[in-house]
């Protein structure tokens, strides 16, 4: 079983979007998918076999004030706003909607991982799990601390589910897999290094410690899931599918033209992964 593990990492994320149009082009269907933050949005579009939406999304609405920025924040409480995303426009009626009853209908399995806030587990969330025009799940999977408030479900807050799991490839294997495409959105080295925003996480963490463990050792654990990854590549088993260069983008950078070059980009990169699988 052929899946694919994408590790999300906001507007870079266009990457994966690229090369997931040239696996429909070149009509490549996945076995498993399984989706981080905005990997899991980019995944559940190409079961929906919706080729170009997501570009769309990066070129085009992430440059709105309305989904992201100061008046954002000050108006939801959040930089980014989820429902803009997940619920204005994705909805049926909505300016681009996901169409939800064919990725439903994919024969390929279809997963996502959240991040509970109060003890740092990763819920790994299966597409029968979704509700039409309710996708609460993507929001919680893309929740980033300090960005966005947390997602509440049942109760319960979530962040982003790359905090807890952030390359998800052991769950992968666990389900089934035999082979792996790998997905990162910036190169691997630059997996190796703490997070920016470490120093602010450390003053507004008090209510959630575990997010801020968690955000502390991401790196740690980056470089090990590498380590094994690479070895795994070396036996066959793993392919992983990286950049050369992010433009200089960065999680949430507004940048169209550097958004295009990471798309075509990632195009190129389906395509020869498809020539070498």
């Amino acid at each position: 079983m052929t899946g694919i593990v994408d590790v999300g990492g906001g507007i870079r994320g266009v990457f994966s979007s690229g090369i997931y149009d040239a696996f429909l082009d070149e009509g490549f269907q996945a076995d498993y998918c399984l989706g981080v933050s905005a990997g899991a949005a980019n995944l559940i579009t190409y079961l929906a076999r919706q080729r170009g939406r997501t570009l769309t999304f990066y070129h085009e609405y992430f440059m709105r004030k309305e989904l992201l920025g100061l008046e954002t924040f000050l108006k939801k409480g959040s930089f980014l706003d989820l429902d803009y995303l997940y619920s204005t426009l994705s909805n049926e009626g909505g300016e681009n909607p996901l169409d939800f009853d064919c990725a439903m209908a994919s024969e390929s399995a279809f997963k996502l991982v959240i991040t509970r806030a109060k003890d740092g587990k990763a819920c790994y969330i299966d597409k029968s799990q979704f509700t039409k025009n309710d996708y609460i799940y993507l929001k919680a999977t893309c929740c980033l601390p300090l960005v966005c408030k947390p997602v509440r479900i049942d109760g319960e807050d979530y962040y982003d589910g790359g905090l807890a799991d952030p390359i998800p490839y052991k769950k992968a294997f666990e389900d089934g897999c035999d082979k792996l495409i790998v997905v990162l959105t910036k190169p691997r080295s630059e997996y190796l290094i703490p997070m920016e925003y470490l120093p602010v996480l450390r003053k507004f963490s008090g209510r959630y410690p575990e997010i801020l463990r968690l955000s502390e050792t991401m790196h740690k654990r980056n470089a090990e899931a590498l380590a094994e990854l690479e070895v795994l590549e070396k036996e066959g088993k793993v392919i992983i599918a990286e950049p050369d260069s992010c433009y200089g983008m960065k999680t949430l950078t507004k940048d169209t033209d550097a958004v295009l070059k990471m798309y075509y980009h990632g195009y190129e990169k389906g395509i020869r992964i498809m020539q070498n699988a």
